[in-house]
């Protein structure tokens, strides 16, 4: 019987936020899978855990997790844990799942803090449709993909960031959304934990004289809904009622679904549709 893979939550800062379940799991299974084995050693000694620790991060994660899976496919059971937070989020861990699966290794995730959606709770922005963003790209042209796509999200965008990049990240929000609401989160459940709830261009001003302190997540407002089916219907509105109608054509549908469409696009009535369609 092969073993089984935890995916364990560990505490973001404060070592009273670790679940009971997931220290029996780290108590209990044949070898934990760390990010950093010297960080999370501190994890071990203040609950008193003795199974052994291996690394697995992302310069490892190729040779690592064949080992390990390995190890699963003879039996052993074994928890992975990442520096704070919830693996496989941002995390090598997802490439962990990946391989397991492809073995018919079981896989289960006890659920803890994750630093996404605590921000999230905190921000004072919408919750009800959320994106998870995790690190913008290094590469530059990649990165500017992806702020074009945010520039039409209507859902609450959540984003990482560390300290050193922070401000470039912020001038680079600013350039694709303009000046959208924000909230800062750092030092997360922490002393010192902060939530500065402003605007991008104000966030800007406010770091030109204050040096980033911690890692933060960025929660962004998405933009306006009503707004973005205004811009639809305004490039809608550039086509005549014809090519509307036949681009829905070229796609599959029959008349009365495309006409249908056209409507919904314009905003108007289906019958002045078929009236204007049926007399060109």
């Amino acid at each position: 019987m092969a073993g089984k893979l935890y995916l364990c939550a560990t505490p973001i800062g404060n070592l009273e936020d670790i679940s009971i379940r997931v220290l029996n799991t780290l108590k209990e299974v044949d070898i934990i899978a760390a990010e950093d084995t010297r960080h999370s050693m501190k994890l071990m000694n203040h609950f008193e855990i003795k199974t052994p620790l291996t690394s697995y991060y992302e310069h490892n994660k190729v040779d690592k997790g064949k080992y390990l899976v390995e190890l699963l496919l003879e039996g052993k059971n074994i928890a992975l844990i990442t520096d704070a937070g919830t693996p496989a989020i941002s995390d090598p861990g997802e490439d962990l799942v990946r391989l397991c699966y492809s073995e018919g290794i079981k896989v289960t995730s006890i659920p803890g803090p994750a630093a996404c959606i605590t921000a999230l709770t905190l921000s004072g922005l919408s919750t009800r449709r959320f994106c998870f963003e995790g690190f913008l790209p290094y590469d530059k042209k990649e990165k500017a993909i992806i702020l074009d796509e945010l520039t039409r999200e209507t859902r609450t965008i959540i984003l990482y960031e560390a300290p050193h990049k922070l401000k470039r990240t912020l001038d680079d929000l600013v350039g694709a959304l303009d000046n959208r609401k924000i909230s800062l989160i750092r030092e997360i459940t922490k002393k010192f934990e902060e939530v500065f709830a402003t605007t991008l261009e104000e966030a800007i001003k406010f770091y030109k004289e204050n040096d980033p302190r911690g890692e933060y997540v960025l929660v962004i407002e998405g933009k306006d809904l009503s707004e973005v089916q205004q811009e639809k219907k305004d490039e809608w509105t550039k086509m005549s009622v014809d090519e509307h109608y036949k681009y829905y054509i070229d796609k599959g549908q029959d008349s009365k679904e495309a006409m249908k469409a056209v409507a919904k696009d314009r905003g108007c009535g289906k019958r002045d549709i078929y009236q204007i369609i049926n007399n060109l």
